[in-house]
This record gives C-alpha cells, structure tokens and sequence, in this order.
C-alpha cells in the first residue's frame, strides 16, 4: 500500500518546487544594466564634448581699460591726442609680483630721465628750477610758466593723470625733491607702487 504513494509524493514535491521558482522570477528586481558610451566603427571611445566657453564681450574690455579725459587735464600732445593715463589698481601687497607697465615700452629709467631732462630744461630757461607739489610742477613744465613753453614729451614716456600729476610708467605719481633752486630729486615708487622702498628708482 505504501509504494504508489511514493512517486505521487514525489511528483507533488515537483509542482510545489515549480511554483516557488515561477513565483520567486516575478518577484525578483530586474538588474540594472549600466549605459555603454557611444562608440564608433573604429572602436575609439567617444567623450562627451564640453560647451564651448562665452566670448568675451569687447566691448566690456574696452570700458574696462578706456577712461575719460579729465577735463581739468591738459592736452600735453602737440598733435592733439591726450596724455592723461587711466589709475589702474595694482597689487602693492604683493611685491613679489611685478605689475606690467601700463603705457609705455620704454624702460622705467629712460622714462625718469626725461621728466628729469624736463626739470632741467625748465630751469635753464627760467634759471631755476619748478618748485612746489606734483600737480604745480607738472603745471609749471606743461605750459603754466612765463613763457608758455610745453616740456612734457609723451612719447619719451611722461604722463599726466587725471589729477595733473607726473606719473611713472607704472601709474604712481612721482616725488619732486627740490635739494636747492637748481637740483632736483625725482623719485619713482617702483613696480610696488610705495615710496622709499629698496626698488625706486631716483635721479636728480
């Protein structure tokens, strides 16, 4: 009696394992499968390409560097073109890093020289020196004298800047020392921009 109950016993022990597998496939999370790049015939991977940076926009350049004449500025330039050289901000707290000369190609001593060749020509015209503070020194050479006679020369580096005042190449105004009616200290500040530090450069 026992032996036709075997193979049913087992044949009902398959259906049961046949259910659970159907029912554990419907419940199972389909694995995700990761995206393949896009890749070409010849079997080189093609990356993504980054947008194209925003051109600048010039004429935001341009307004950044123009700046308008002074009107209290004189016109220095024979020709008729200003002098007057927009104050750009310089990095002084960081000396290591030597700002770029902001209007001129000609080395920083030539341009002293020249606003010393200027004091100097000034005096033998007049016999003596232009005393007094910066913007009345820069008066008196560019014209403010007796005679009218211009010593500013912008093509041997010297500038004006909105303030009236002798400006080095690197935008700082220099200092006038007048060591007696015919010597004149000119000092420049240097690419750091203070005064009396060890890269001024002086002449008299």
């Amino acid at each position: 009696m026992t032996r036709p109950l075997r193979p049913l016993a087992v044949l009902g022990a398959m259906v049961v394992a046949l259910l659970l597998f159907l029912s554990w496939r419907k419940t199972a999370a389909p694995t995700a499968v990761p995206a393949l790049p896009n890749v070409p015939a010849t079997g080189a991977v093609t990356e993504p390409k980054a947008p194209a940076a925003r051109a600048a926009n010039p004429s935001n350049a341009a307004t950044a560097v123009a700046a308008p004449a002074d009107s209290g500025s004189p016109d220095v330039r024979p020709t008729g073109t200003s002098a007057f050289v927009p104050t750009i901000p310089r990095n002084a707290g960081s000396p290591s890093v030597a700002p770029m000369l902001q209007f001129t190609n000609l080395p920083p001593a030539a341009a002293l020289d020249s606003v010393r060749t200027a004091v100097r020509s000034y005096g033998s015209m007049f016999g003596g020196n232009p005393v007094g503070t910066n913007p009345e020194i820069t008066a008196a050479l560019n014209g403010g004298n007796p005679k009218q006679a211009n010593f500013i020369r912008p093509e041997a580096g010297m500038r004006i800047n909105g303030k009236g005042e002798l400006v080095d190449p690197w935008g700082t105004p220099y200092f006038f020392h007048q060591l007696s009616g015919t010597e004149t200290e000119v000092r420049s500040a240097g690419p750091d921009g203070i005064m009396w530090t060890t890269d001024d450069l002086v002449s008299r």
